[in-house]
């Protein structure tokens, strides 16, 4: 590794002199890289203050320092010093960064989502490891298109939590158990884990995630960040991992709204490999970016459910009241009328059995149902059929599930297969009757009799949650959805183990978010409110990580420039 990082500096400084003597001076200008943004990133690129290949160095360097304890990125990619080489080399010739925003950044993807170079991409198993893919996923590709750097792939929890009735989230047998930095062996949320403590602690730019039922938006929630779960079928899941074809939807982990609506850009719209994205109403994407303004709540109607708020979820997950109801002040001063305490049917009964809907019915067992029946239909189909190199044979859920109680790296059976044993014992996949019937329920039930209905009849454009509460609704309807840190457990909150002791659940410094949730293929609008309230609030940076790592470009810049003392920036340096 630090082999590669002296050749690109040599290299940069040979063949691009300009480049290497900076523009910057003794007296600082360089953004923090715990918070710099897309527009800091961008200034200091095109302005010559520093270049891809540092911004590579320096985020491989940060990863170094935290790694060993947080566990948030599986690997590194072997070729992103030569593709930030390459960056900076068009850079250098003049390519306009207006068509490539993302042009020489670099970003990491959760490890379901394939990448046809080096890199592994496990769901966090050894049952797939070295096994290789034909192609980019549409989202590789489509970020390499936009200019992005891939550094690397984020530890996720195994399978995107498919795996076990007792989740160990953000654990996975290939990537250790991350923990987010807000206080000791926090737990990260997932099954989007790495993703979002690589986008809090400043280990990438921004990265992305995928989310079935919260995998986005409560690590996001949990680790200070802007989780976006987009409408499934904006992005395309060609070559992503599967667990549910009906609620799976790539989105993104970033540290501001604005930042989210450029990486959304750059990887939405059709693709004929999904045939979910067939839905996309409009011809051209809106434009994600341009709605992000400081008047995005003005006239807005946005719902709160006070029943929803009071139903029965995990305690450690639920929000500050006062923060939440300063969030409503806020809302109102900046032009939105708040519809207060709107009464959601479905709210109280999402974990029991529903009125009308039959003896045995239940919104979390039918969702159970349905994903589970998904899973064994699509993995096979829409991923393992694919792969051009196999090395453990895998080519069900079966065997996938025999393979992991057989080998001792997956840590069977103290990392159980229950939900898989259930999904199997089912024995059934997404053609039965007994799978729509599920599905016509849930989207009556959630739907036009709770959420959506709710939406239509008091004319909402979107409701206004705690993050945790969104999520079951939302995702059961394959809705978007944006978190926006909001506050942090006050320094009296006591701290809550796991069961298994290896996670602190609560304790004082915790994250949390608030949620703006609305119809399909409302992100637009979505990004306006949410940036809007941000942009007011500003809670991201006054919560500061236990841990974070110390790298800055400022310490990487002066060491490329002890190779040109005679240049520029380097007299700076002395």
């Amino acid at each position: 590794m630090r082999h590669l990082i002296a050749l690109a500096a040599a290299l940069q400084v040979l063949c691009f002199p300009s480049l290497a003597h900076s523009r910057q001076t003794a007296d600082g200008g360089f953004p923090p890289l715990l918070d710099a943004t897309l527009a800091d990133l961008r200034h200091g690129l095109d302005s010559g203050l520093f270049t891809s290949v540092d911004l590579v160095n320096a985020y491989i360097d940060r990863i170094l320092e935290v790694n060993a304890m947080l566990k948030a990125v599986t690997e590194i990619n072997p070729d992103a010093f030569l593709i930030a080489y390459q960056r900076d080399a068009e850079r250098w010739a003049g390519i306009d960064p207006v068509k490539q925003p993302l042009h020489g950044i670099p970003i990491l993807l959760k490890n379901n989502i394939a990448t046809n170079d080096e890199m592994n991409n496990t769901a966090g198993s050894y049952a797939l490891l070295g096994a290789k893919v034909t192609e980019d996923s549409t989202i590789a590709a489509k970020l390499r298109k936009a200019g992005a750097i891939i550094l690397g792939k984020a530890n996720m929890s195994q399978w995107a939590a498919s795996r076990e009735l007792v989740n160990h989230e953000g654990w996975s047998a290939h990537g250790g158990q991350a923990v987010g930095a807000y206080f000791p062996l926090q737990n990260p949320r997932g099954s989007s884990s790495g993703s979002a403590i690589s986008a809090s602690l400043g280990l990438a730019w921004a990265a992305v995630g995928t989310d079935t039922g919260g995998s986005i938006l409560l690590p996001g929630h949990a680790n200070n960040v802007v989780g976006f779960r987009p409408t499934v079928g904006l992005t395309s899941r060609h070559l992503v991992i599967p667990y549910s074809e009906r609620q799976d939807t790539v989105g993104t982990l970033t540290r501001t709204v604005k930042d989210a609506a450029y990486l959304l850009q750059a990887m939405a719209g059709p693709d004929k490999r999904d045939n979910y994205t067939d839905a996309i109403p409009f011809d051209e994407l809106p434009d994600y970016v341009a709605a992000c303004k400081g008047d995005g709540l003005k006239g807005k109607r946005l719902g709160v459910s006070r029943n929803t708020m009071e139903a029965d979820i995990d305690p450690t997950a639920k929000t500050d009241p006062e923060a939440f109801e300063k969030a409503l002040d806020v809302l109102r001063a900046a032009g939105a009328e708040i519809i207060d305490d709107i009464d959601l049917p479905c709210a109280m009964a999402l974990p029991d059995e529903v009125e009308g809907q039959g003896p045995s019915f239940s919104v979390v067992a039918a969702v159970f149902s349905i994903v589970g029946a998904d899973f064994l239909s699509d993995l096979p189909t829409k991923y393992l059929d694919l792969l051009t190199e196999n090395p453990n044979n895998i080519t069900s859920v079966r065997e996938l599930r025999d393979f992991t109680r057989d080998s001792p790296r997956e840590g069977f059976p103290r990392f159980d297969t229950g939900s898989w044993d259930n999904f199997l014992s089912f024995g059934i996949n997404n053609t039965a009757p007994s799978y729509w019937s599920n599905v016509t329920a849930i989207t009556e039930f959630l739907g036009p009799l709770c959420f959506t209905g709710a939406l239509e009849k008091h004319k909402l454009d979107a409701m206004v949650l705690p993050t945790p509460h969104s999520v079951l609704m939302a995702s059961g309807l394959g809705l978007p959805v944006v978190s926006v840190p909001l506050g942090r457990s006050p320094d009296d909150t006591p701290i809550i183990k796991s069961e298994q002791g290896n996670l602190t659940l609560s304790a004082p410094n915790g994250p949390f978010g608030i949620s703006f949730s609305g119809p399909a293929f409302s992100e637009e609008n979505l990004f306006a409110m949410a940036y809007a309230f941000e942009q007011r609030m500003n809670v991201r940076p006054t919560i500061k990580p236990f841990i974070s790592p110390k790298t800055e470009l400022a310490q990487v810049v002066r060491k490329r420039c002890v190779a040109d003392p005679g240049g520029a920036c380097g007299k700076a340096f002395r």
